[in-house]
């Protein structure tokens, strides 16, 4: 949703919604900051950042165009290819699509990745990734908004190990509760790809996957303490017996805290955990999955002033967040492996909690998805030319329910469900040619029936040149809280009138391999428009409609991954975006520079191990909640250094500084950010 300057008439709403409890505007701003487009002059556009961006940028791109040269002097000693790798997201079907056949764009962040990097909050570490930019409010286990190509935070969907995790509610996933696994893995497909998933799949997916107890057997443990009274902590057990494979774990993120209010002195702390657990069964075609996983977030929140200045203040308060995410399923392939059947069942629950100062609950409430899968594929040909022809149909039902005495009597119950058709197709060539397409058509109880499609292509060249290409067309339906409002004295009303959001987008780019294969780097242009934009208005009531005209969204991602000698490894990218609004004006928390450089080392003892990462985020524009006008946030470079030492077999000790230059940012407006930091620990894998 996009807020417009309100006009005098707005005055009663804004300070009703001013006097509604905390948990309702907290609520409500998770949907406003979502977009908040209609409020920068279109000038802003082209806005350079000034000296330091220009300098910071031209440094990413030099060392990113420089890669390939650097990389011809490595030595043969280099022996861990940039090989290529299968992307599961990218197909209904059990298999996925190799990327040296896939049109879309696509990246992995693998477990060595997370573990070079230190990472303890995923979202961390998608900012690496071309394409994305992550926003969070105030401290770690603030609201984290995680955007793909330009597009709203709603618009990515977000899976976990394949369950769809979006809160019911808000219309989508908050990445401030995601805590890495040993062993995880990262996906990130761009672009539109409703065809395959329907609702949400405007931006692109985010595909987090935990290993397997037949793919990492064995202990895995870590734990670390540092600044603001930090202590990290996962642990996670594995194996096989027979034909039964368990992997069993918890992850724990707890911060003291710092202050974030500009003319504050209280810290926001967080304590965030997770346990989960993945099973499974296969004998002979025959094979059975589950999987489960609860996580828990107690955070303290604080208030913002929003008639003068719009700055977070002291005010005491927590919310508390618990979601459940549960999977059974049960899959069949022929002894030939050419016909494979898979049904899923699953379930996401979540339940939010807001309290103030004294204790006492202000607002709460609960969203429920329950979503049953059905997916059938036929492999004909041979290695030479195969067909992959795939069918799915999918039946979601959510619901949403007000659990708050100050909600009550306000809709405190909604729900909605939907049927989904599939049909895609592969057809791979060679190894060389890859060609595909998908389409879908969803029944919807709400809304009018849509249908989505979806196309790609990829060929490469004996010269390791690969040029490759997709479009396709996503939609978004509308949210409980924007159809059905909150309560009645938070100055917002719903509108059950609403129409899904739809974008049409394509891509095209080229990817070069080097160095036999050591090195890669890609460039590709995407271009969208999105329809039906929500945005709120308060004519002649606060509420949100959807907007006539188009956003259009356009820019240039740039990717390079190389192994240079000495045990070195550069992975860079670089994002440019132009995303307005259909007034033409510049969206909001949307840089229109980002860029990243890792240099990775190894000793090939393996004893020894350190990580270098450097993190540019350009000018943005960001809404002050107090003027509803824009303000610049200013561009920043972030610097974390990382590195670790074996001690014995299986037990390192690590350290690392982020933000080792102390750089004063923001990521939006009245909000501080946490200056250098520093964490140690010791982790083990038997």
């Amino acid at each position: 949703m996009a807020l417009p300057n309100p006009d005098p008439a707005a005055g009663a709403a804004r300070v009703a919604w001013c006097q509604a409890p905390i948990g309702v505007r907290l609520t409500h701003m998770r949907s406003v900051v979502r977009a908040s487009g209609r409020l920068a002059p279109a000038a802003l556009r082209s806005t350079p950042g000034g000296k330091t961006m220009k300098n910071t940028m031209m440094s990413l791109i030099a060392v990113t165009v420089a890669t390939p040269a650097l990389a011809q002097t490595a030595p043969d000693d280099a022996t861990d290819s940039v090989t290529d790798t299968v992307v599961v997201t990218a197909a209904r079907a059990a298999g996925g699509i190799s990327t040296a056949t896939l049109g879309s764009s696509a990246t992995l962040l693998s477990a060595q990745d997370l573990a070079d990097r230190q990472t303890v909050i995923v979202s961390d570490v998608l900012r690496d990734v071309p394409g994305v930019s992550v926003n969070r409010t105030g401290a770690v286990g603030g609201m984290t908004q995680v955007r793909i190509r330009g597009a709203e935070s709603n618009h990515t969907l977000v899976l976990i190990d394949g369950i769809e995790a979006a809160d019911p509610y808000y219309g989508e996933y908050d990445f401030a509760s995601l805590v890495a696994d040993p062993g995880a893995r990262v996906e990130v497909l761009r672009g539109e790809q409703s065809a395959l998933y329907g609702s949400d799949a405007i931006g692109g997916v985010i595909n987090y996957i935990t290993a397997s107890g037949r793919e990492m057997p064995g202990f895995a443990g870590n734990i670390e303490a540092g600044s603001f009274n930090t202590v990290n902590g996962a642990a996670r057990g594995a194996g096989t017996v027979g034909d039964f494979d368990y992997a069993v774990g918890g992850s724990y993120s707890g911060i003291g805290g710092y202050v974030v209010a500009p003319d504050g002195s209280r810290p926001i702390g967080s304590k965030i955990g997770t346990v989960n657990g993945k099973f499974g069964y296969r004998s002979g075609g025959f094979a059975l999955r589950g999987v489960v996983r609860y996580t828990h977030i107690d955070a303290d929140v604080n208030d913002q002033d929003y008639v003068v200045t719009g700055n977070a203040i002291d005010s005491g308060g927590n919310y508390l967040n618990d979601a459940v995410y549960a999977l059974v399923g049960a899959h069949y392939d022929t002894a030939d492996g050419r016909w494979s059947n898979d049904l899923s069942a699953q379930v996401q629950d979540s339940q939010r909690h807001y309290f103030d100062d004294t204790g006492a609950e202000t607002t709460g409430d609960t969203g429920r998805r329950k979503k049953v899968s059905f997916v059938s594929a036929l492999k004909l040909g041979d290695d030479a030319v195969s067909h992959v022809i795939t069918g799915a149909v999918d039946y979601e039902h959510e619901e949403y329910r007000g659990t708050s005495a100050f909600i009550t009597g306000s809709n405190p119950f909604n729900s909605t469900e939907n049927w989904g058709l599939v049909g895609q197709y592969q057809l791979t060539i060679g190894g060389r040619l890859g060609l595909g397409g998908a389409v879908r058509h969803d029944i919807n109880q709400r809304f009018r029936d849509t249908t989505t499609w979806h196309l790609q292509a990829s060929y490469r060249f004996d010269s390791g040149t690969r040029i490759h290409a997709a479009g396709g067309t996503g939609v978004k339906a509308p949210v409980f809280s924007e159809l059905f409002g909150y309560a009645p004295t938070s100055g917002f009303v719903g509108n059950p009138n609403l129409k899904p959001e739809q974008s049409t987008g394509w891509e095209a780019g080229v990817e070069q391999s080097f160095l036999a294969g050591h090195g890669r780097i890609d460039v590709t242009y995407f271009n969208a428009v999105l329809r039906h934009k929500i945005v709120s208005t308060f004519d002649p009531v606060y509420t949100v409609i959807n907007a006539t005209g188009s956003s259009p969204h356009q820019g240039v991602e740039v990717s390079a991954n190389v192994d240079l000698p000495a045990g070195f490894r550069f992975d860079g990218s670089y994002t440019y975006l132009d995303a307005h609004d259909e007034a033409d004006v510049v969206l909001t928390r949307r840089p229109s520079h980002i860029g990243s450089a890792n240099l990775a080392w190894r000793a090939k003892t393996d004893r020894f191990g350190a990580n270098l990462t450097v993190r540019y985020n350009g000018d943005s524009r960001d809404t002050n909640f107090a003027t509803f006008a824009t303000e610049t946030l200013k561009a920043y470079t972030l610097v974390n250094f990382g590195a670790d030492v074996t001690l014995a077999r299986g037990v390192s000790l690590f350290g690392r500084v982020e933000n080792l230059l102390d750089t004063d940012y923001r990521e939006n407006v009245g909000f501080r950010s946490p200056g250098r930091a520093g964490y140690g620990g010791i982790k083990a894998r038997i």
